[in-house]
C-alpha cells in the first residue's frame, strides 16, 4: 500500500483528502456543503480511513465497463448481496452473512406466500366478467384514410383516401376542422346512419400508430444506450407490470373481487418482479423491496383512512360514472386501489436509492458504525423526500391541468372549490402518496443499515484475493 503522494497511487475513493480524524488517520473527504462534517443537519462525520493502492488496468476496465446487472465487475450472489463497485471501493463487496440472509428469506418467504395464495384466491372468475360494451353499432367499421387536403369549413367535409386506395368525404366534426391537413392519417367510422351528414365515413381521431411507435422506439434506444443492460432489465420488467395489471388486477377488479387485495397482491407480484428483475437477487434489492413493501402497506392504510374521512365516492370522472352503470363495481374501493397502485413506482424510486446509498457509504467507511451509516443515509433520504415530493405535486398539477383552469374561472369560494370531489380526489393522491413515500425511506434506511455487511466483513472479503 502506497502512502499519500506516492507515485503510482491513486486514492481509493476518488475524492480529494482534505480532513483529517482526531488521531491523525485520512478522514472522508469534506469538501462543500454536501459531505462536509456537519453540513448544516448536526451530524457527526464519518471518520474512515482512505487506503490507497496501486491503479491496476483491470480497475480502469471495471470503471469504464462495469455494469450493476451481473456485469463487468459486479458478480451476483443470489440473496446475499453483490460484489463489485470497484470505483467505490476496494476489491469485491462482501456476502452478507449467512444468518442475514437467513433472516431474509425467513421474512420473504411468508410475505411471498401471501402473494402468490392471494393472486389464487383473487384470480378471476370468466363466468362473473360484466358484458363488454360494444365498440361499434351493427354495420360499422373502423376504418384509416389519409386526408388529402384540409376539411372544408363550410360543409365540415375533408377529402381522403382509404387505405385501399378509394376516394371518400370525411365528416369532420367542428373542433377538428382547422387541424385536419393533407397528408394527415385518419381514424374513420364506416356507420351508415351518418348518411345524412353528407357521408358515412366519420372522423374519430387521428392515427396515432406510428408517432407513439417512434417514440417508444426511441425510449427503448435512449433506455439502452444510457443504462446497458439494466435499462434492458427495467424494460422488461416493465413489460411484466403491465401484464400483470392488465391480465389480473383488472379483470379482478370487473370480476367483482374487493379492489384493495388485489391492489396489494398486484403490487407485491409487480415489486417482486421489477426489483430483482432490475437490481439483481441481491441482499441490498432484498432490502428495497422490504421497504417497498412497508411503505405499500402503509399507503394503502393512509388511504382507507383517507377515503373514508373526505368521503370520497370516486364518481368524479365521467369514466367512473361509466362503470358505475354498467358494473357493480364500488369506486370508492377502486379509488384506494388506485391510490396503492399510483404509490408503487415512487417507492421503488427511493426505497433503492436508498439500499444503495447505505451500501456505498458502507463502502467508502467501512469502520463506521450502523448508527452512523442510517444517519448518513437518512441526510441523503431528506434530500430525496424533497425532490420526490415536488415530483408527485408537479405529477397531478399537469394531469388536473384543465380541472384547475375550469376552477380558476368559476366565481365560487376558494374553500368550496378546493372540496369539490374532483379536486378532493388529486388532493387526497398527492398527500397520501407523499406519506407513504416519505415514511418508506427511514425504514428502508434502517433495514439497509442492519443489514448491510459490518467492518469485518469487508476488511475479510478486501484481504480476499480479487477474483475476477
Amino acid at each position: 500500500m502506497g502512502g499519500a503522494g506516492e507515485p503510482g497511487t491513486v486514492d481509493s475513493l476518488a475524492v480529494p483528502r482534505t480532513a483529517r480524524g482526531t488521531d491523525g488517520g485520512a478522514g472522508v473527504a469534506r469538501t462543500g456543503d454536501d459531505f462536509d462534517g456537519r453540513g448544516g443537519d448536526g451530524d457527526e462525520p464519518l471518520e474512515a480511513p482512505v487506503r490507497r493502492r496501486p491503479r491496476s488496468a483491470g480497475d480502469l476496465w471495471d470503471d469504464a465497463g462495469h455494469d450493476d446487472l451481473q456485469g463487468p465487475g459486479h458478480a451476483d450472489d443470489g440473496f446475499g448481496g453483490a460484489r463489485g463497485h470497484a470505483h467505490l471501493h476496494e476489491g469485491p463487496a462482501p456476502r452478507a452473512g449467512v444468518r442475514t440472509r437467513r433472516i431474509l428469506w425467513l421474512i420473504l418467504a411468508p410475505v411471498l406466500a401471501l402473494t402468490l395464495g392471494g393472486l389464487v384466491l383473487l384470480w378471476p372468475q370468466s363466468g362473473s366478467m360484466p358484458e363488454r360494451l360494444p365498440f361499434l353499432g351493427e354495420g360499422a367499421a373502423v376504418l384509416q384514410a389519409t386526408a388529402i387536403g384540409p376539411a372544408d369549413e363550410a360543409s365540415g367535409l375533408a377529402a381522403a383516401r382509404l387505405d385501399d386506395g378509394s376516394l371518400v368525404e370525411v365528416v369532420v366534426p367542428p373542433e377538428a376542422l382547422g387541424e385536419v391537413g393533407a397528408g394527415d392519417r385518419l381514424q374513420v367510422f364506416d356507420v351508415p346512419e351518418a348518411a345524412g351528414y353528407g357521408s358515412t365515413y366519420v372522423f374519430v381521431d387521428f392515427a396515432r400508430e406510428l408517432p407513439l411507435g417512434l417514440l417508444a422506439a426511441g425510449f427503448v434506444l435512449v433506455v439502452l444506450l444510457v443504462a446497458r443492460w439494466r435499462g434492458l432489465a427495467a424494460i422488461v420488467g416493465l413489460a411484466g407490470a403491465f401484464a400483470t395489471i392488465w391480465g389480473f388486477a383488472l379483470p379482478a377488479i370487473l370480476s367483482g373481487r374487493p379492489a384493495l387485495p388485489v391492489a396489494l397482491v398486484t403490487a407485491s407480484i409487480i415489486m417482486f418482479v421489477v426489483l430483482y428483475v432490475a437490481h439483481g437477487l441481491t441482499a441490498r434489492t432484498t432490502t428495497a423491496l422490504l421497504g417497498t413493501l412497508i411503505g405499500l402497506a402503509l399507503t394503502a392504510v393512509l388511504a382507507v383512512l383517507a377515503t373514508d374521512g373526505a368521503r370520497i365516492l370516486g364518481t368524479a370522472g365521467e369514466e367512473s360514472r361509466l362503470l358505475l352503470s354498467q358494473t357493480g363495481v364500488d369506486l370508492s374501493d377502486l379509488f384506494i386501489c388506485g391510490l396503492v397502485l399510483a404509490g408503487m413506482g415512487v417507492l421503488n424510486d427511493v426505497t433503492i436509492t436508498q439500499a444503495s446509498a447505505v451500501w456505498e457509504l458502507r463502502a467508502v467507511a467501512p469502520g463506521a458504525t450502523r448508527r452512523e451509516l442510517f444517519a448518513r443515509a437518512m441526510r441523503i433520504g431528506r434530500d430525496h423526500i424533497a425532490s420526490t415530493v415536488y415530483t408527485i405535486a408537479f405529477a397531478y398539477v399537469g394531469a388536473a391541468l384543465p380541472l384547475l383552469m375550469v376552477l380558476s374561472l368559476t366565481d365560487a369560494p376558494l374553500g368550496i372549490q378546493l372540496t369539490t370531489g374532483e379536486v378532493v380526489e388529486e388532493i387526497v393522491r398527492t398527500l397520501v402518496g407523499s406519506i407513504g413515500l416519505v415514511l418508506a425511506i427511514p425504514a428502508t434506511t434502517a433495514i439497509a443499515a442492519l443489514v448491510v455487511p459490518g467492518p469485518e466483513a469487508l476488511e475479510g472479503a478486501r484481504a480476499a484475493p480479487a477474483t475476477r
